[in-house]
């Protein structure tokens, strides 16, 4: 069986193109190490905090309870209606 230079020329295209795919293979996790190392003191500062806010949500309470705020049912199940888009 001859092969012919083009056959030769398609197999040293191929084992380009499998070396050129584990070069950015082996690159994107560095990349991805970085940003997640540059990331790291903002991901443990958001972790720190607290999901709610408990200080807000008592003198919220508070402030219903003293009259100071209105609470319109009403209005809030509209809101809560368009931003869920009616379903």
């Amino acid at each position: 069986m001859q092969i012919s230079s083009l056959s030769t020329w398609r197999g040293e295209k191929a084992a380009a193109g499998k070396s050129e795919t584990a070069s950015a293979a082996n690159a994107a996790p560095r990349a991805i190490s970085s940003v997640a190392s540059a990331e790291a003191p903002l991901a443990a500062s958001l972790q720190a905090m607290p999901e709610i806010d408990q200080s807000k949500v008592e003198a919220v309470r508070a402030a219903l309870a003293r009259g100071e705020v209105r609470f319109d049912a009403q209005r809030l199940a509209g809101l809560i209606e368009q931003y869920h888009g009616g379903r």
